[in-house]
């Protein structure tokens, strides 16, 4: 692939903020901040567990739809609102990252863009060409 390539989820606030899901440029692959929000509104409300494996579906639907993998992430960042939490959102990230053991980030942050939504969560890959 040569030159960028977006990545359009339809979202409700990429048109709102003006942002793609994800980029890709050469072998760089930026998936924005995602988290469980669908046209229905809200996916797992209360359940941070549910949330992180619909996100984590989320991105890998937007890496494959430039040519990468979960196993091609090297980074991920996740933003969780509730702190005391983090053993749940670990175990869904470590079902799907325990193989491939990405560089990652867990922060607490005061909230997130809808009250209802308990994580966030951004990854940067890069496939090895």
């Amino acid at each position: 692939m040569r030159g960028k390539v977006y990545v359009q989820s339809g979202g409700p606030w990429e048109q709102i903020i003006g942002y793609s899901r994800a980029i890709r440029i050469g072998n760089r692959v930026v998936v924005a901040g995602t988290t469980a929000i669908q046209e229905q509104g809200v996916v797992g409300v209360g359940d941070i567990y549910k949330q992180t494996v619909f996100v984590l579906k989320v991105i890998e639907k937007a890496l494959a739809s430039v040519g990468a993998q979960m196993s091609d992430v090297i980074v991920v960042r996740i933003f969780v609102t509730d702190m005391s939490q983090w053993e749940t959102v670990a175990r869904a990230h470590r079902e799907v990252f325990a193989d491939v053991r990405p560089v990652t980030t867990v922060v607490e942050v005061k909230a997130l863009i809808d009250p209802r939504l308990l994580v966030e969560i951004e990854v940067e890959a890069v496939l090895c060409e």
